[in-house]
């Protein structure tokens, strides 16, 4: 009886361990059972995935479909061709996403197919502005560049920021003796980068006064003539930034004349020197054109004057009237500010004053340096922006081959926004 009940015993426990019940499922025989196996029937392709593919994970015949032989099927796969373009970018760009020869065209290789891509050519200028006047968007080696950079032909006049040299005229490279305002003349502003500049007009004498007679030169006193301290032609002068204008094409040049002579002589000069068909002349309250039409219709010349708006010429541009400055020749560097000194505060082109005078007024070569300095300039001209919330267009200096002027603007001109990060330094 004992060896009965040992005996029930012993196989209860082995029935009770599961010794002798069937082995779990295991649809595709490899040895992990079908609770714990990712692919039931073994076809490569994962349980869930199959159920997301509508195809069946207990067939092994049944296999999703899957173009580019990557393990996802193509109602999952982004990239069903294997061609690193997206799905839904091929059919965008009209392009078969089931077929790897079928590759979007991407021109400028930016990731973006030319069908939707602005700029296919990647050369700066969106393809519709290009195709507008005449260049080919498809190709990046028909462009145009202003002010060294192909997207500033997109900019308008007065969102731009040009240096500007006070009395550029005013050189001992010139000749001038008295009241110098910088060392080296025209040729080599231009080279340093100056597109916008300050000339006074004067006749040669007192006596001499005819329109053949204009001169630039600055006087210092009231009892002799201002060409008496240096004069310089203004012919030769106005012909050569002619030339230099046309031998760099892209850039827009600017010229704020403080005149003594009748504007029939200024017209003259101009004629004569081929500058008059450069010129543009704007409407008042109309907006500033951009840089590359300007140039584009060969009007990349603003003249702005210190007097009167004479509508008999009225592309010479009263500059009071069309834009305003802020004062200028203070004593010390903390005595500069932002604010409107002359013209009208409400247009969007003005000009930054930057130069110091010294105890006899006239201009500060010691500490010209000091003010054209790289950080000193940039920053006095962020805080302007700021405090009048309009990029300066023209920041005006003496002495401008001490410091950093034109690096300084073309920082100012990589920003969009005065609250922008400052770019690295040029």
């Amino acid at each position: 009886m004992q060896e009965r009940a040992l005996s029930l015993l012993i196989c209860f426990v082995i029935l009770s361990s599961g010794c002798l019940s069937s082995p779990p499922p295991d649809f595709d025989g490899d040895g992990i059972s079908d609770s714990d196996d990712l692919d039931d029937d073994g076809d490569g392709w994962n349980d869930d995935v199959e159920l997301n593919c509508s195809t069946d994970p207990r067939d092994g015949d049944s296999f999703p479909e899957d173009e580019d032989w990557d393990l996802v099927c193509s109602i999952l796969d982004d990239d069903d061709d294997g061609d690193d373009w997206t799905d839904s970018e091929e059919e965008e760009c009209l392009t078969d996403p089931k077929s790897a020869t079928s590759i979007p065209s991407d021109l400028d290789a930016d990731g973006q197919c030319d069908i939707n891509d602005e700029d296919a050519d990647g050369d700066g200028l969106p393809n519709d502005w290009e195709e507008e006047r005449g260049f080919d968007p498809m190709d990046s080696g028909d462009f145009m560049s202003c002010h060294g950079e192909s997207v500033y032909c997109l900019r308008s006049y007065d969102d731009f920021t040009f240096p500007e040299t006070h009395n550029a005229y005013s050189s001992v490279e010139d000749g001038v003796l008295i009241g110098i305002n910088h060392y080296t003349g025209l040729q080599s502003q231009w080279d340093g980068g100056i597109r916008a500049f300050m000339v006074d007009t004067h006749h040669r004498t007192y006596e001499n006064t005819t329109q053949d007679d204009v001169r630039f030169c600055h006087g210092t006193g009231q009892f002799f003539h201002p060409c008496q301290y240096g004069e310089v032609n203004a012919f030769d002068w106005v012909s050569l930034l002619n030339s230099l204008m046309s031998n760099s094409s892209g850039d827009v040049v600017t010229l704020l004349i403080e005149n003594t002579v009748p504007a029939s002589h200024l017209e003259y000069l101009f004629n004569e020197t081929g500058m008059s068909e450069r010129i543009y002349t704007h409407t008042l309250g109309d907006p500033w054109p951009s840089i590359g039409d300007m140039v584009l219709d060969g009007t990349d010349l603003v003249v702005f004057w210190e007097q009167g708006q004479d509508a008999s010429y009225p592309w010479i541009h009263d500059f009071g009237v069309f834009s305003w400055t802020t004062d200028y020749a203070e004593d010390n560097p903390e005595d500069m500010t932002c604010t409107v000194y002359r013209g009208d505060g409400s247009q969007p082109v003005w000009h930054l004053n930057n130069w110091l005078s010294n105890a006899f007024g006239l201009p500060d070569p010691l500490r010209a340096g000091e003010v054209n300095d790289y950080d000193f300039l940039l920053n006095r001209s962020i805080e302007c922006w700021e405090i009048m919330d309009n990029r300066p267009t023209f920041v005006a200096v003496d002495y401008w081959e001490d410091g950093e002027i034109t690096n300084v603007t073309i920082t100012l001109n990589k920003m969009a926004h005065w609250s922008d990060e400052v770019p690295p330094r040029p």
